[in-house]
């Protein structure tokens, strides 16, 4: 199973090394072009640092995934793919990291820098709260609008994930599950079998 962020804040944790300071920040973000929007964000935020390294893996399943990593002025090699190793490791999809470097006059050689740009992440990556994510059906439901916030909040009670709300002339709720005919069931009871459901297809979703 991939693991990401959950949406909102991001997680930012710096160690130090021989005196170089690195600070690793990790965000949840949707694609190439929101990750080289986070690394321009980080360069502005520390515009006298020495280096801001950077490495992202998007896409949830194996053949649309993104990946990329840069050392940004450090030995080839020493910062960005070892950083992404670490994504990579800990089976994490939609994350960008940057650890900005601020040199402390004391070289580390390659095999130091490899250390500290992989300790960094792994440091920032123990620090988040990370939610796992799935391939699940979708059903669609439709009821009145004058029942929809009992149905929804006895869904939602009884641990149905309910991912998408639209109003029309009627309420169509979203709902992804592993297991179809238990919701099937849970809709029947709530809705004393007055409500059907109908297949929406998958969907990956935070779990």
């Amino acid at each position: 199973m991939p693991f990401t962020l959950p949406a909102g804040a991001d997680v930012e944790v710096e160690t130090e090394v021989k005196h170089s300071r690195f600070i690793a920040v990790l965000r949840r973000v949707d694609g190439p072009v929101k990750a080289q929007e986070f690394l321009d964000e980080q360069r502005r935020r520390f515009p006298d640092a020495r280096h801001h390294c950077w490495a992202y893996i998007t896409g949830n399943e194996p053949s649309e995934r993104a990946e990329r990593a840069g050392d940004d002025g450090e030995p080839g090699g020493t910062a960005g793919v070892p950083m992404l190793q670490v994504l990579r490791a800990r089976d994490l999809v939609d994350v960008a990291v940057v650890v900005t470097r601020y040199f402390g006059g004391v070289k580390l050689g390659a095999g130091g820098l490899v250390r500290a740009y992989s300790a960094a992440v792994a440091a920032v990556v123990d620090a988040a709260r990370l939610v796992g994510r799935e391939r699940l059906d979708l059903l669609a439901l439709e009821v009145g609008h004058d029942t929809a916030g009992r149905v929804e909040a006895e869904l939602r009670g009884r641990g149905v994930a309910i991912v998408d709300t639209v109003y029309g002339s009627v309420v169509t709720l979203t709902l992804a599950t592993r297991d179809p005919a238990r919701v099937a069931d849970t809709v029947a009871e709530i809705t004393s079998g007055a409500a059907e459901l109908a297949p929406a297809g998958t969907r990956w979703v935070d779990v």
